[in-house]
């Protein structure tokens, strides 16, 4: 087994970076450069900036109907999911409580969801869209399809399942990592 490297130990086992590439970020709107150091080679680093550059090429596409990838998700999720409670809702596209009851008051205040009181339990909300709510997604899912063959043509076609396959396994591995 390889021993950590103590000039790098974050890098024990892995392939030394490369050497003859700076670790330089070039920055937006002629900001300049900056050294990322360690952080050049780390995955959460880069699935982060990988998320918000996808985050705000959708939002680009929406406009300025402020509607955001988390919304599309949640209208999508109730959508397939009529009646499904705020905590399921939660679990589904992994937001907490104090995450998700602000989106879903946005929501719900621009006439896209409604919050029942559940029949079963009178403590729980079910979810449903209202009309606007299905014309909303409807556009967003217009959005959310260009988007995603935007994505297709960066990750490429042959590379798209190995791909959600590694994001399937990556968020499956940290979710049972932090029980």
């Amino acid at each position: 087994m390889a021993q950590p490297s103590r000039a790098n130990p974050a890098r024990a086992g892995h392939a030394k970076p490369h050497a003859a590439a700076p670790s330089l970020r070039v920055l937006p709107g002629g900001l300049g450069t900056v050294s990322l150091g360690p952080l050049q080679d780390m995955l959460g680093f880069h699935l982060r900036l990988a998320q918000e550059a996808s985050f705000s090429g959708f939002a680009r596409r929406t406009g300025d109907s402020g509607l955001k990838p988390g919304h599309f998700a949640a209208l999508l999720v109730i959508h397939e999911n009529p009646g499904l409670s705020q905590t399921a809702l939660g679990a589904a596209v992994g937001r907490d409580k104090s995450t998700l009851t602000p989106k879903l008051t946005e929501l719900e205040r621009r006439g896209l969801i409604r919050r029942d009181r559940a029949a079963a339990d009178r403590r729980s909300y079910a979810l449903r869209l209202t009309p606007e709510g299905e014309e909303a997604l409807a556009a967003l899912q217009r959005h959310a399809a260009a988007h995603d063959a935007a994505l297709d043509r960066l990750v490429g076609a042959e590379n798209r399942q190995a791909f959600l396959d590694t994001l399937r396994r990556l968020t499956a591995g940290l979710d049972s990592d932090d029980r």
